[in-house]
């Protein structure tokens, strides 16, 4: 078989397959259309934020208090994984010796192989107590940017590791002929040029952090209502799906599939700012 020929066929089983992942997606965004389609011709969008609250048996549907905790629960976590990410990458690279290092980053994918429900489970038996003496009732906003932000911190801290291996040597040699230390080289010269990689990892795990179910639900208290402090109980969008998908029938069902649209619609914005965010070279 020639070169030429066997590239041709790598590019038809690459479009093949590139294909069929297009379609995985557009096939599960239909099925969400398809489902939530009824009550958004009954009802209106509109209802889904007015409605004085989410009483499914009273044809209430109001989902803000599930999206403003799912919004806090997200950045919390987002805002106290990504330093201590992208801190613990940098000392990888740079600092740690390399024996040190290659343990610390085994311990960290190590991390991230660790199933949700055995975080969800940690996190009821060890920080919602822990959090219930410092401030009742334990179950929590606090509860869930914890447990979330050491779920996700593997995330960021592996793809900002490879964006800095990735990077140069002749950067780093070259900020070293100027005379300039490590952490001026680090902050000067590495870091803008491992944007991209940064901007990616933040966004993949703040993607994660949107979907988790089983560890929020554990650990969240998921009262429907929206926090007025990190100590208050709150439930995700994605807790809500998991808790009443059992029982929901005919406008609930449909209104659970409407959570899973908004789901949705806030991770599609979440890569279109992320693409608008990498750098244009």
């Amino acid at each position: 078989m020639s070169l030429y020929r066997s590239d041709r066929n790598l590019l038809v089983i690459l479009r093949i397959l590139s294909a069929l992942s297009g379609a995985v997606l557009i096939l599960i965004v239909g099925f969400l259309l398809l489902e939530a389609l009824p009550i958004l011709n009954q009802i209106g969008w509109w209802r889904f934020f007015s409605d004085p609250g989410w009483y499914p048996t009273s044809q209430q549907f109001n989902l803000t208090p599930m999206v403003v905790g799912t919004l806090l629960v997200t950045l919390g976590a987002v805002v106290l994984a990504t330093p201590l990410g992208v801190l613990s990458a940098i000392f990888c690279q740079y600092y740690a010796p390399k024996a040190v290092a290659t343990v610390y980053r085994r311990l960290i994918e190590l991390l991230a192989g660790i199933p949700s429900v055995v975080y969800g489970f940690w996190g009821l038996v060890v920080l919602v107590p822990m959090i219930g003496r410092l401030h009742p009732p334990g179950p929590s906003l606090l509860a869930g940017m914890l447990i979330l932000a050491v779920m996700i911190l593997p995330t960021v801290m592996l793809v900002t590791d490879s964006s800095l291996a990735a990077i140069p040597p002749h950067y780093w040699k070259g900020s070293q002929a100027l005379g300039l230390g490590t952490w001026a080289t680090v902050q000067g010269v590495c870091l803008p040029a491992a944007r991209s990689g940064l901007i990616t990892g933040v966004m993949l795990a703040t993607a994660r952090a949107l979907g988790e179910t089983l560890a929020v639900l554990m650990v969240c208290g998921n009262i429907v209502q929206v926090p007025q402090q990190v100590f208050d109980p709150v439930r995700t969008l994605t807790a809500n799906i998991a808790l009443e998908m059992a029982y929901a029938l005919e406008q609930h069902r449909a209104a659970l599939f409407v959570s899973g649209l908004v789901l949705m619609i806030g991770v599609t914005v979440l890569v279109l700012v992320s693409e608008l965010l990498q750098p244009q070279s």
